[in-house]
């Protein structure tokens, strides 16, 4: 795999694995419970949407396998750690293997891609390279919420 796909692959896992790993130890209830204020969202219903946005905007949006998208079921999620794990090791087998085939001159081809994967907001033209720094960042932003969001549920 060519270094610079490489890197974004590895680091965009990590963010998976962290996402997931802040949930440890919560009970089932916990990890759906959404925090006593306005618009919060559950630790669950946040990591499926992390994942939701990097299935999306890898495989969809980057490496253009058709694929569709349930941004609203996103935030109707609840489960257990354990599915979450599931669905995390399963994504980020899916990410590595679309990513290794990833041609590296193509990261700055610029496109317009689909509204639905996209998600809130109006899409825009984007590379590659944008697309997966993109994932990068709205995954650390979310890692962040959910810190808070354990810190809230456990009483801390």
């Amino acid at each position: 795999m060519d270094p610079e796909i490489d890197t974004y692959s590895k680091y965009i896992r990590k963010q998976i694995a962290d996402v997931h790993a802040t949930l440890t130890g919560l009970s089932e209830e916990q990890i759906s419970r959404r925090p006593d204020v306005p618009s919060a969202n559950s630790g669950y219903v946040i990591a499926t949407h992390v994942m939701g946005n990097a299935r999306a905007w890898v495989l969809g949006i980057v490496c253009e396998q058709p694929l569709r998208r349930d941004r609203p079921g996103e935030f109707r999620s609840s489960g257990t750690y354990e599915e979450l794990g599931k669905a995390a090791c399963a994504l980020s087998g899916e990410l590595d293997a679309a990513l290794a085939s990833l041609v590296p001159t193509t990261l700055d081809d610029r496109f317009m891609p689909s509204q639905e994967l996209w998600g809130e907001g109006e899409a825009q033209e984007i590379s590659r390279r944008e697309a997966l720094a993109h994932v990068l960042e709205h995954a650390a932003m979310h890692l962040g919420q959910i810190q808070l969001t354990v810190d809230m549920v456990r009483g801390r």
